[in-house]
């Protein structure tokens, strides 16, 4: 080997330190995702799959799935903490303040009638549908389920949601050859399907009126 060849090698980080870097990366951002509900934590799921459906490890995307799942887990389960010592609190605090202020009272009520007749059910769907995760947690909230209970509804809906955008960024990295194409492609059918359900209520209400 030449010593420039070494001298590129060891600039170039290998793939088990991509991966070393990567996984607490994807958690963390996955976590801070769950307590501040403007990362796109969709699109962060879908692009790890990609990098990972081609890289060459064994259990890349199994890991991926674990990881996103896990922090997602852990960030509704933090944050319902956080909502339900607000609730306790004469003065509530910021962290309900910011979850009241992402659940409008029209999607509030629909959530709370749902949690009325489909129990934890509800939370594997909040979790499926763009922005309507907080709706259903403030409702858990207000029906005062211990954090208990919403952790069992919460576990298979992470799961569910781990697995829908892996899947999306599956398909992405299958339909081009270079991760990056994929990557691109895995962002665009993410904003698709979280644009998906706006556009279909802008559409009704248009044919309504």
């Amino acid at each position: 080997m030449t010593p420039a060849a070494a001298a590129v090698t060891t600039v170039i980080p290998t793939e088990a330190t991509q991966q070393a870097l990567g996984y607490p990366s994807l958690f963390l951002l996955v976590l801070i995702g769950a307590l501040v509900p403007v990362v796109p934590t969709g699109a962060l799921v879908s692009t790890a799959a990609v990098v990972a459906f081609h890289q060459k490890a064994p259990f890349s995307l199994l890991l991926v799935f674990v990881t996103a799942s896990l922090a997602a887990f852990c960030g509704d389960a933090a944050l319902y903490w956080l909502g339900r010592r607000g609730m306790r609190s004469k003065n509530g605090s910021r962290w309900l303040e910011a979850i009241r202020s992402r659940a409008p009272e029209e999607r509030l009520a629909q959530a709370q009638g749902k949690l009325a007749d489909h129990g934890t059910a509800v939370l594997v769907l909040s979790r499926l549908v763009p922005a309507g995760r907080i709706p259903v947690m403030l409702a858990c909230l207000m029906a005062k389920w211990p954090l208990r209970r919403f952790s069992r509804g919460n576990l298979p809906a992470c799961l569910a949601w781990a697995v829908t955008y892996q899947l999306i960024g599956i398909l992405g990295g299958s339909l081009f050859p270079e991760p990056w194409e994929g990557v691109v492609a895995a962002i665009a059918l993410t904003v698709l399907v979280g644009a998906a359900p706006s556009l279909w209520r802008r559409v009704r209400g248009t044919r309504t009126a």
